[in-house]
């Protein structure tokens, strides 16, 4: 038996005699994103290209779970798991029914480019919803969480998961193909590599893409100093380009005069397969002696060993997964949890939960009340059901529910034939009708997402301002002027400013196909809103550093200047409709761990809650403020109280030097906070509640 055919061998062993079969030429071409069909050897054609952001994409049916940044406001790396595991059943399903068919297209493989765990560091970025947040240590738990889910712990992957976009990215989306992303040693081990660092050394994970800008100088996808971290961290999977990436070298970022020059550059640090088709130049480049028949073998042998342990030559333990395993009930009820989870409460004067049984007409307002778009985010996939906002209130409530559009997402009318303003009177006379009235604003991926899939070509869909756009900035003043009582539902995939004082505010992010059930289920008190949020909410953007600044300095929660006064609602705030306070605390220190037990109390009616840690140092080297090193949902009953422990590893307790050196500082006084909040003013002011402070030795 041929050693690639021997299931007794190992995939390194299985790849290299797989990839010594072939021609230099045919291993040319299984450096494409299309690679193709080798028949005497049994390779068949394989699209590289699938997305599973938050549901399998682009190819059909599948569930749509809320989007990254909805998925992260749950603080519930067990969640992120289940999702993950889900979207990788339903790969694989795909997948399966798909090969049966001979449909080997894009977007049909096992290969996911999903995560996204760049730090959104910046709210003007449109992308930033496809992220977990601004936190590394958050981004770097949910993201194994995710990755360990996708791959799964068979003796072959279930789908393969891809840490992106490697390294420093996170727009302007206009420049990203030209900028150069500049950072100091300190910023990139502190902010920028750790969640790679950990999807990589953690979770295994199968692959890495490269980002579109240059990093210090160098083209992340053909970049030393990235590809010898990679090296340094042990990774051995697949290394990725984004998609016509390659071409920028020599089209935008002139590090390469030529085609052949970029695969040289590329392939020589570590790009395996290019998404675009500059590796179409790849036997030229070896003709012209840029590359060796080695460099070339070494990348086949890495692309063949990932579809060696996908079990692409074997059968698996996946086989028997068909399209009734797609958007099953299950899962569907999985995705409507996420939605309950995604949905931040950030203020409430006491009108939450609605109290339907008192209540006869409901008015529901707002360009984002009917809109499916609300609910995806980008990156989605095609749910065969969506449940909007308005009809999950109708579906609720059993009184009359009154609906107006109020105004289009962003143009000055509704109607082409209309004036401007031309839907609020109706919104007004809906509101005058009511005793209540939802308002639901915000945005979709047509107004944030990534360069040339948005429509706001100004900013290539990034957003210039943190207000509502302004007929909608119009609609809320108008409605609010009839002085009902008004809840504002906000949905967006990054921080706004309403501008507008609500009876209560919601933040449900992009909440997936049955997000407006689950909103609709926080309204009315059937769930108690549990969501923390993953970023910072600011008032105004001017305030900001400029948004091509990538240093650290004035970012984030971690390092803020509180003298600005510029945050609305604090990274990791969230209100509940119980009342669960930490009641003490202690720690103790172990050789490799903090060891803690918490206890919490729940003064209200049922809820779940995110148990969060935060440590301070005094040390030098230390972020300037305090920083997240440990979080825990939690759910406690009415009256309950409950004591949770807690394992916080010392390596999320380091600070690091202006070098870029990662250390302990043993000598420095650290101050350890537990609360369902920042230990901030901000926080306390808004809650009503302290965090618990434990000072401990390292």
């Amino acid at each position: 038996m041929e050693i690639y055919r021997d299931k007794t061998k190992s995939f390194e062993e299985r790849a290299k005699d797989l990839v010594s079969k072939m021609t230099l030429l045919e291993r040319c071409e299984q450096l494409k994103f299309g690679a193709p069909t080798i028949e005497r050897l049994s390779v068949e054609a394989y699209n590289w290209w699938n997305e599973g952001l938050h549901g399998v994409a682009r190819a059909g049916v599948a569930t749509m779970f809320p989007q990254a940044i909805g998925l992260a406001a749950s603080f519930d790396d067990e969640l992120l798991h289940t999702v993950a595991e889900v979207i990788s059943i339903e790969c694989r399903a795909k997948y399966n029914e798909y090969s049966k068919k001979g449909d080997r297209d894009i977007y049909k493989g096992l290969t996911l480019w999903s995560p996204n765990i760049n730090i959104f560091r910046d709210p003007r970025w449109g992308r930033g919803h496809e992220t977990y947040g601004e936190d590394p240590y958050l981004t770097a738990r949910l993201g194994c969480a995710f990755v360990k889910g996708i791959q799964g712990e068979g003796e072959y992957m279930r789908a393969a998961a891809c840490a992106k976009h490697f390294a420093v990215h996170s727009g302007p989306e206009a420049l990203r193909h030209e900028f150069d992303a500049v950072a100091g040693p300190k910023d990139m081990e502190e902010t920028y590599l750790p969640a790679f660092e950990a999807l990589v050394k953690e979770a295994k994970v199968e692959g890495v893409m490269g980002a579109y800008n240059r990093t210090n100088g160098e083209p992340c996808c053909g970049s030393e100093y990235l590809h010898n971290k990679l090296v340094e961290w042990g990774f051995d999977g697949y290394f990725v380009s984004d998609c016509w990436a390659i071409k920028d070298f020599h089209e935008n970022h002139h590090v390469t005069a030529t085609p052949e020059e970029s695969v040289a550059l590329a392939l020589k640090n570590g790009c395996d397969v290019n998404c675009g088709s500059t590796y179409l130049m790849v036997y030229k480049a070896y003709q012209d002696g840029l590359i060796t028949e080695e460099e070339i073998t070494a990348a086949a042998e890495h692309l063949m060993r990932t579809r060696m342990r996908l079990g692409m030559f074997d059968e698996t333990e996946y086989d028997h997964l068909s399209y009734m395993d797609v958007e099953s009930r299950e899962h569907l009820d999985i995705s409507l949890e996420a939605g309950r989870n995604a949905c931040v409460l950030l203020s409430n004067d006491g009108i939450l939960p609605l109290k339907a049984d008192e209540i006869k007409t409901i008015g529901v307002i707002g360009p984002n009340a009917q809109s499916q778009k609300a609910l995806m985010g980008n990156y989605h996939g095609t749910a065969s059901r969506y449940v909007t906002i308005l009809e999950g209130i109708q579906d609720a409530f059993p009184g009359r529910v009154l609906f107006s559009e109020g105004c289009h997402l962003f143009r000055d009318r509704v109607e082409g034939l209309g004036l401007p303003g031309d839907r609020i009177a109706e919104a007004q006379i809906v509101a005058e009708h009511s005793d209540v009235v939802i308002l639901c604003v915000g945005l979709d991926e047509t107004l944030e997402g990534e360069q040339g899939d948005a429509s706001n070509t100004d900013a290539s869909g990034d957003k210039l301002t943190l207000q509502l756009p302004d007929p909608q900035r119009l609609l809320v003043k108008k409605v609010m002027e009839v002085g009902k009582p008004t809840v504002i539902v906000v949905v967006s995939g990054s921080s706004l400013n309403v501008e507008a004082e609500p009876n209560a505010l919601l933040q449900a992010f992009y909440p997936g196909s049955e997000g407006g059930k689950a909103v609709a289920e926080i309204l009315f008190g059937k769930t108690s809103p549990s969501g923390k949020l993953p970023v910072t909410f600011y008032k105004d953007v001017h305030k900001l550093p400029d948004f091509t600044d990538y240093s650290m300095r004035y970012r984030t929660y971690r390092n803020e200047r509180a003298e600005d006064d510029n945050v609305l609602f604090p990274f990791g705030y969230g209100l509940s409709y119980g009342d669960v306070r930490v009641v003490s605390a202690k720690a103790t220190v172990n050789e490799d761990t903090v060891s803690a037990e918490i206890e919490l109390s729940n003064n209200g009616r049922e809820t779940a809650d995110v148990l969060q840690a935060y440590f301070k140092s005094d040390s030098k080297d230390a972020v300037r403020n305090h920083a997240l090193c440990g979080f825990k949902k939690v759910h406690l009953k009415a009256g309950e109280k409950k004591t949770v422990e807690m394992t916080i590893p010392k390596s999320a307790l380091t600070v690091v030097d202006d070098e870029g050196r990662r250390y302990l500082d043993a000598a420095a006084k650290t101050t350890l906070y537990f609360g369902t909040s920042q230990p901030d003013q901000l926080s306390e002011k808004l809650t009503g509640k302290k965090c618990v402070s434990v000072e401990i030795k390292l």
